[in-house]
């Protein structure tokens, strides 16, 4: 078919879930570019993509891979994306500088309720996308429209098979292209063979041909004109039907093959060669401002122990040239990214996916341009909320100052981790998408930062109060020659509503106790309640200074202050202290097939269910909301994820204290008082 020649650089992003073949289906399209001339493997760990360390160690993508080749002389970008759950920002992050992304997927039905985000993602945002069936050679007896059909369910926009299988002996061996109607023999390794369409194939070809043109018809009153008055169109008009209807995320179009035996892999370059949108249509679609001259934006942060930072951008309008002055900062240094090898270049063009150095202000997200940096559009995807935390440690206490400017850094490489310095118990706390998340984290410490640590389970912020009120008289007196140190004071102490905090009250009559010493009873008192009788701050709780003494000579603040926090330490273990725990008001979202398991992971971790319902905007999910105990949340993304198929997720948020006691409080106190014996 005639084709106009582009010469700016497109974008694909390779998407799917882990274990779907993305790696693999990179290194089949590198090779069937001819950009590599022999193919890696990710058993062997010699591929283009996967190649730091971290990913190695997994076997398995734990960041966006950038490749690029040219084929048939337009140059392409390959974004190819990790597919585990707990990395979805770096994905979303990807594919917003896509031109049209290829959802790789397994020829499993029983796998498609791992795509429902996916698709959900990409037509929130519309962006053009088609589906390759990958290993259609392990599809046995299974056909390909049941597998389409499967996926069918869980995609909101129309799937359309552009080809049927060619079977012999219970294999897949080739396809009819349904707009061209030609048959091809697939040669493993090699270019497949135009072949005749075998006679026992042409009724299902047929079948299948009128199947995708009414598809296309539903967005088409001409086409749908032809089609009803038996009119054959032409070839070169369903091609541009098809194109402008993936371009305008209307249809999805639905390709197969094998990456492992290079199978279909020349038939997917062609569709997105002829079929897939230009930078210009994507650009618009992005809203960049037609009056930049230059535009670029940050697609991925990268921070070297000692190559500096480099900016990943995709650029939408003009020539970035190395020097130049782009949002507000001097490019220094332009590099085309091929996995680890950075290869220098003087300038890029449109379409262009290239690290940029030393622009030190740059975030990803961020849209550049000649005229400043106009920061993160608003439609750029949030990072997914946290569900899972670890407390780092270093190993080597020499590198404790040097680990909190190491995370910012990969804070800003992945906006999905976040770090907390805990107000309550101290420690600082990495939170992300899951163990395999922050276990990454923690490795790229190591490996790029020269920063070991290990990570435990964050504490629980307990509390703790009173249940009973008390009355109380103490003396501090202190002779040490010279001056003296003396303080006297009576104090009543009750506890409060559940939310009231610390409330002080002076009572004190006739100066018994001077005003100038009043404010150190006062924070004597806080200093105390940072640590009550079991080990936990002390909350909920009021204090009455209603008398005491004190000494012309000996008497200061220092006496006061010491003296309250001596009441309190004697008054407290006698008002009955009791634990309180955080309860936490948790959302989880899962496909209604494993709402009844949710219930049951929620009871079997102390929650009080409060309901569900249809979760808004998701066909076939459901939202069961709880009151779960903080206690209970560490490991709770693991488990659900478990009974999910990978899919299940949650949100929370501090909803009360609570009290706690029985076995659970023992242990918590128990745990509490060996933590401050370490310290």
């Amino acid at each position: 078919m005639p084709h106009t020649q582009i010469q700016t650089a497109r974008c694909a992003a390779l998407v799917g879930p882990y274990l779907s073949g993305k790696t693999s289906l990179l290194e089949s399209l590198l090779f069937a570019a001819g950009a590599t001339t022999r193919k890696g493997s990710v058993r062997d760990g010699n591929t283009v993509g996967d190649s730091c360390a971290e990913a190695k160690a997994r076997q398995m993508s734990v960041e966006v891979n950038v490749a690029s080749f040219e084929y048939l002389g337009e140059r392409w970008n390959i974004l190819d994306c990790p597919g585990s759950v707990e990395l979805v920002c770096e994905t979303q992050n990807a594919l917003m500088a896509a031109d049209l992304a290829v959802i790789v997927a397994e020829a499993a039905p029983e796998k498609a309720v791992l795509l429902a985000p996916l698709f959900k993602f990409l037509d929130e945002n519309a962006i053009p996308h088609l589906l390759f069936i990958n290993k259609v050679d392990a599809l046995g007896d299974l056909r390909v429209r049941d597998v389409v059909q499967a996926y069918q369910a869980v995609s909101g926009r129309k799937l359309v098979l552009r080809e049927v299988p060619i079977r012999e002996g219970g294999k897949i061996t080739g396809f009819v292209d349904l707009v061209s109607e030609r048959a091809w023999h697939f040669n493993p390794h090699k270019p497949s063979d135009l072949v005749q369409i075998p006679d026992s194939l042409k009724d299902r070809e047929h079948e299948a041909r009128q199947e995708m043109l009414e598809a296309v018809a539903d967005y088409d009153d001409a086409l749908l004109e032809k089609l009803l008055e038996d009119v054959a169109p032409e070839t070169q008009e369903v091609y541009d039907r098809l194109a402008k209807e993936l371009a305008d995320d209307l249809i999805v179009p639905v390709f197969f093959g094998s990456a492992e035996n290079d199978n279909g892999i020349r038939r997917l370059l062609k569709a997105l060669r002829h079929e897939g949108p230009e930078v210009a249509v994507t650009a618009e679609r992005r809203n960049v401002p037609a009056d930049a001259a230059v535009a670029a934006q940050v697609v991925k942060t990268l921070n070297g122990s000692h190559a500096g930072k480099l900016s990943v951008v995709r650029v939408w309008r003009g020539t970035v040239t190395d020097g130049m002055t782009l949002g507000g900062e001097r490019v220094s240094g332009i590099f085309r990214v091929n996995g680890h090898a950075h290869d220098k270049l003087s300038a890029a063009g449109v379409g262009d996916v290239v690290a940029l150095g030393r622009l030190e202000k740059a975030a990803t997200g961020d849209l550049l341009t000649d005229k400043g940096n106009q920061g993160k559009p608003e439609l750029w995807p949030e990072a997914p909320p946290p569900v899972f935390g670890l407390a780092l440690h270093a190993q080597n206490r020499n590198d404790e100052v040097k680990l909190t400017a190491a995370i910012q850094k990969l804070v800003e490489e992945d906006p999905a981790l976040r770090l907390e310095q805990s107000t309550d118990t101290g420690e600082l706390v990495l939170w992300g998408q899951g163990d395999i998340h922050l276990q990454i984290a923690m490795d790229r410490l190591r490996n790029k930062f020269n920063v070991s640590v290990k990570g435990v389970p964050p504490q629980v912020p307990y509390k703790e109060t009173i249940r009973k009120g008390a009355s109380h008289h103490a003396r501090y007196k202190r002779q040490t020659g010279g001056h003296g140190q003396f303080a006297d004071i009576h104090v009543e102490v009750k506890p409060l509503p559940r939310g009231s905090g610390f409330q002080f009250e002076d009572a004190i009559v006739g100066g018994v106790v001077p005003r100038q010493f009043i404010p150190a009873v006062e924070a004597g008192v806080r200093d105390y309640s940072v640590r009550g009788p079991l080990g936990f701050p002390v909350v909920d709780f009021a204090v009455r200074l209603t008398g005491g003494q004190f000494h012309a000579v000996d008497s200061s603040e220092m006496a006061f202050k010491t003296v309250a926090r001596q009441a309190m330490t004697e008054a407290l273990p006698g008002c009955e202290p009791v634990l309180l725990e955080p309860i936490l008001t948790v959302s989880i979202a899962v496909p209604s097939d494993f709402t009844s398991k949710v219930q049951r992971l929620i009871s079997g971790r102390r929650g009080q269910i409060l309901g569900y319902d249809a979760r808004p905007g998701w066909q076939g999910w459901d939202e069961v909301k709880a009151y779960l105990p903080q206690a209970e949340i560490h490991d709770l993304i693991v488990e659900l994820r478990s009974l999910s198929l990978g899919v299940g997720t949650f949100t929370w948020s501090f909803e009360r204290l609570q009290e706690l006691t029985g076995k659970a409080a023992d242990k918590a106190v128990e745990i509490r008082k060996e933590a401050l014996a370490a310290q």
